[in-house]
Formats: C-alpha cells, sequence, structure tokens
C-alpha cells in the first residue's frame, strides 16, 4: 500500500495595485459583460413601466359666514369624521365602478381585460387615490379644515379629470351630508316636540284633576288657608270680647234694674209696711245676685269653650256651676211667682204727689233698662251665632290645613314633572328653532361650504418612474455582478501570473522569461470568436432597449 503523499500548504501573497489592474486585463469580458446585461436589462425595464402622472387639487371647509355664537350649527361631527363619512361614500365601489367605466374615461383598459373588475377597483382605491388632511398657513393648533385629493394614472388628462369628478363627488356629498342630517335632525326633533307635547298636555290635564278634586288642600294654598285661619281666629277673640262685654254689660243693666226696681219697692212701701213686701224685697235680692252670678258663669264659659273642647274638664265644671245656679235662680223666680199669684189686698192709694211722680220716673227708667236688657241678650245670641260659623269655618281651614302634607308629596312629584317636561319642550322648540334657521344660512350660502384652494393640476412630467435611478441602479448591479464573477475565477485559478508569483512561491532566483507563444491561427480564431460574441450581444442588447423605447413612446402612450 502506496503511502499518501502531503503535500505542504501554500497561503496566497498580498496583491498590489499591478495585481488587480493584471486582473482587470484578464477578465474584462467577465466584468463588461455583466455590466451591459445590467445596462440593457434596467433600460427595458425603466422603459417597459408605463409613466404615472399624478394630479392633486386641495379643497377646504370654509367656517360659516354667520357666528356660531348667534346660529349653532346642527352637525355635531368633527371635521375629519365629516371628511371620512364623506371619503367612504366616494370610495366606494359602486361609485370607483362609474368612474373607471366612465366611457369619457375608461380608466384601466388593460388592467380589466386580464383582472376582475373588484381587483382593479381595490388598486384605484389603496395604490393610485390619495386623500390627507392638510394644515393651513397660520392655524396652527387648530383642527385641520383642508384636504389633499392626488390621483396616480398612466394619462395625465385622465388623471386630471379623475380628479375634477372626485371634487365634484365630494361638494355634492358635502350637500347632500347636510341636507341628510338637517332632515334627520328636523324629523327627530319634530318627533321630540310632539312626544314632549302629548306628555305636556297629559300633565296638563292631571294637575287640573288634581286641584279641581283637593281644592283648598293643595300645598301653594296652605300660606293663604294660615292666613285665613289666623284671621279667623282673631276674629273668634274679637267675638269672645264681645260676649264678655256683653256679659258686663249685662250685669250692669241687670243691677242698674234691681236698684230701680228696689227703689220702687221702697216707694212704694211708704204705704205698705206689711211683712210680704218684705219677704218680696229680700226675694228680689237674691234673685237679682244670682242673676249676676249666672252672667259671670256664661261669659267665663263662653271664654272656655272659645279655648278648650267640650270634652275638657274645665268646660265641665262650668257647665255644671252654670246648671246649678240657672236651677237655684229658676227654683227662687218660681216662688216669687207663686207669691205673685196669690191674691193681695188691695195697696193703699199713696195720695201724696210727689211719690207717685217718684215712682212714675223709676218705672220708665226700669222699661228703659229692661228694653236694653233684650237688646243685649240679642246681641249676645248674635254673637254667638257668629261665634259658632266661625268656629266650624276654623274647623274646615284646619281640616284643609291637615289634609296638605297628605297632597303635597303628590302634588310636587306632578309639578316638578310638568317644570322639567315644560322646560324639555322649550329647549326642544329652541332648538328647532335653531335648526330652521341653519337651514336657511345653509341655502344662502352663509353655512359652512366646500371650497376648492387648488384646482386639479395638469401635470407636466411624470412622478415615476424614475428611469435613471433605475438605469444606474441596473449598472452599478452588472458592475457587482462582474467583479463578484472575476474574483471567484480569480480564486479557482491557481496557476502562476507573473513573475511575482515564481519568486514568491518557488524562492529561486530569476535569470530571465521567455514569453507565452501561442498558435497565431488560434489566437485568431478566438479573438473572431469574441468579435461576434460581442458584435452579436450589443446588437441584442440596442434592439431589446429600441423595442422598449419604441414600447414606450408608441404602445403606452396611446
Amino acid at each position: 500500500m502506496i503511502p499518501s503523499q502531503q503535500y505542504p500548504t501554500i497561503s496566497r501573497r498580498a496583491l498590489d495595485v499591478e495585481d488587480y489592474i493584471d486582473i482587470v486585463r484578464r477578465h474584462t469580458s467577465w466584468i463588461m459583460g455583466p455590466l451591459f446585461a445590467g445596462l440593457v436589462i434596467s433600460c427595458v425595464v425603466a422603459f417597459m413601466l408605463p409613466n404615472t402622472y399624478v394630479s392633486s387639487a386641495v379643497l377646504r371647509i370654509s367656517p360659516a359666514q354667520v357666528s356660531e355664537t348667534l346660529i349653532p350649527s346642527t352637525v355635531s361631527q368633527q371635521m375629519n369624521e365629516r371628511i371620512a363619512q364623506m371619503q367612504q361614500q366616494i370610495l366606494s365601489r359602486t361609485s370607483l365602478s362609474d368612474l373607471i367605466q366612465n366611457p369619457t374615461l375608461n380608466l384601466y383598459r388593460r388592467e380589466r381585460d386580464s383582472q376582475p373588475l373588484e381587483d382593479v377597483i381595490e388598486r384605484m382605491r389603496s395604490q393610485d387615490i390619495r386623500i390627507n388632511i392638510v394644515n393651513l398657513p397660520g392655524q396652527g393648533s387648530r383642527p385641520a379644515s383642508a384636504f389633499s385629493i392626488s390621483y396616480a394614472y398612466n394619462n395625465r388628462f385622465k388623471a386630471q379629470l379623475v380628479v375634477q369628478a372626485l371634487i365634484t363627488k365630494f361638494m355634492e356629498s358635502m350637500v347632500n351630508v347636510q341636507r341628510d342630517q338637517g332632515k334627520v335632525t328636523a324629523d327627530f326633533l319634530t318627533d321630540e316636540i310632539a312626544k314632549a307635547r302629548t306628555e305636556l298636555n297629559r300633565l296638563d290635564t292631571e294637575i287640573t284633576q288634581f286641584r279641581v278634586q283637593n281644592a283648598g288642600h293643595l300645598p301653594e294654598e296652605l300660606q293663604v288657608n294660615m292666613q285665613a285661619l289666623n284671621g279667623l281666629q282673631m276674629q273668634v277673640s274679637a267675638v269672645n270680647q264681645g260676649i264678655q262685654r256683653n256679659a258686663e254689660d249685662k250685669m250692669t243693666l241687670e243691677t242698674n234694674l234691681n236698684t230701680l226696681k228696689m227703689q220702687r219697692d221702697i216707694s212704694n212701701e211708704m204705704n205698705n209696711t206689711s211683712a210680704e213686701s218684705t219677704v218680696s224685697r229680700v226675694h228680689n235680692e237674691r234673685l237679682a245676685f244670682l242673676n249676676r252670678e249666672i252672667g259671670d258663669l256664661e261669659a267665663r264659659f263662653t271664654q272656655l269653650q272659645a279655648l278648650y273642647t267640650e270634652k275638657h274638664p274645665y268646660i265641665r265644671d262650668a257647665r255644671t256651676q252654670l246648671q246649678i245656679k240657672k236651677a237655684e235662680r229658676d227654683q227662687l223666680q218660681a216662688k216669687e211667682d207663686q207669691e205673685a199669684a196669690k191674691p193681695k189686698p188691695p195697696p193703699k192709694v199713696n195720695t201724696n204727689p210727689l211719690v207717685a211722680q217718684r215712682v212714675s220716673e223709676i218705672q220708665g227708667a226700669i222699661d228703659m233698662v229692661q228694653t236694653q236688657l233684650r237688646n243685649k241678650e240679642n246681641e249676645r245670641l248674635t254673637l254667638l251665632k257668629n261665634l259658632d260659623q266661625l268656629n266650624k269655618t276654623i274647623a274646615t281651614y284646619q281640616s284643609r290645613i291637615a289634609l296638605v302634607p297628605a297632597n303635597q308629596q303628590k302634588y310636587i312629584a306632578l309639578a316638578r314633572e310638568h317644570e322639567l317636561v315644560q322646560q324639555h319642550y322649550l329647549e326642544l322648540q329652541r332648538t328647532e328653532s335653531k335648526a330652521t334657521t341653519f337651514d336657511d344660512v345653509g341655502k344662502h350660502k352663509a353655512g359652512e361650504n366646500l371650497e376648492v384652494l387648488d384646482n386639479a393640476s395638469l401635470p407636466e412630467a411624470p412622478t415615476a418612474p424614475n428611469r435613471w435611478l433605475i438605469t444606474g441602479i441596473g449598472v452599478g448591479l452588472g458592475v457587482v455582478v462582474g467583479i463578484f464573477l472575476t474574483g471567484i475565477k480569480e480564486m479557482k485559478d491557481t496557476s502562476l501570473k507573473n513573475l511575482k508569483d515564481v519568486r514568491a512561491y518557488t524562492n529561486l532566483p530569476i535569470l530571465s522569461s521567455i514569453p507565452l507563444l501561442e498558435n497565431d491561427l488560434l489566437e485568431r480564431r478566438k479573438r473572431r470568436l469574441s468579435y461576434v460574441g460581442w458584435s452579436a450581444a450589443v446588437i441584442l442588447g440596442i434592439v431589446a432597449m429600441s423595442g422598449s423605447m419604441y414600447y414606450h413612446f408608441y404602445v403606452l402612450t396611446s
């Protein structure tokens, strides 16, 4: 078995500038080939891509000419939300489909022949149309009220027409949004006002029925009832004082009457001094005393009635004492009547004219006092009748005041609900008036309007593709590929290239060098084949680049 021979590993020497120049000279075709291929491919790609023209316009939602403090807007959406809402409507499938298939525009004709319409619409919506909010100069931190519309297409005139069509759609959408929102607001307010009016009428009916059913017992009449009750109590006090004065007057008159009767009896006794006359005088004095006590008791009983109820002990005691005194007076009066009914001897005739005149005067005074007593009695009966009527009226007002707390909660609830519904109804009426005024402002073009700041531009030069950039990138990639291939080929070639390699790898002195002698016929054939190959490649590259240019200028732009 032959042992394997181990070869020493020799590292390559460091290359200098001359070595790199030799490498480029030896592998020129490997560098120029990819470079030319990159030029041709990038040129074909650049001219095969269609031109893209971008037309743009700027629109602004101008504020209302009438201050919102005077006429508030009924549109509650923010500007960005409103623009987004209009954008959704305008970029909908139906809207873009009508725009694409418009005979005047006839957009994406080749794409529609090879792709579904849905894909074409999605491309137009997501790639070609751009709607962006912009900040106008001087707005600062205020919300932007302007937005731009741009459209990219391979035909600059159609791009401009599409932007103009989108502007028209935005203006129509703005008008429609304002009209629809105004109509929705008006319908809503009309329904709400009708409901509020119905509710208000119901509460009015309930409150009216409650007031009729509880007349005099309403919380709002409590103060009136209290004032009336206080007035009645003052009247009761005045009537009690009148009854007391009447009793005092009666006592005074009865005392005068008894005194006059005693004077009359004394005058008559001047002619009659019998025992019967003396007994009668004693009875009259006792009867006058009882009448005075009964008058005092009646006055006190009347005062107690004004202060206490009938079941109060003071009332019962006063009534008992009054009944006892009246019974005693009635017994004494009955005895006196019985004595008066007995036959008496005829009185002696007083022949003294002075005594007769005195008796006549006393009798006249007695008659006058009796008349006054009858008047006082009538006055007392009238006062008692008024007192009874006042007590009944006081009881009525007291019952009204007692019923107020029971009705107060329900009445307050009804009144509060009525007030809330009335406020809501009035607020709805004010809002409806504002909405009507705002609609009138919109009809006179004094509200928010959509105005065009910059009309749809007609692009003069395409924005894409950048052919010089594409060509430069292609040439650069070709150079990189060529250098990469040259490096790979140089790494695989382990032959000695020049005297530097011989000295480095053999460590031998070099006395002279013999140039490489090749067959002239083979050399000429190799050179001829190289020329033919490069000529064919150049011709094909020029033809490819010319064809792409022709396609660009005569096919794509047609």
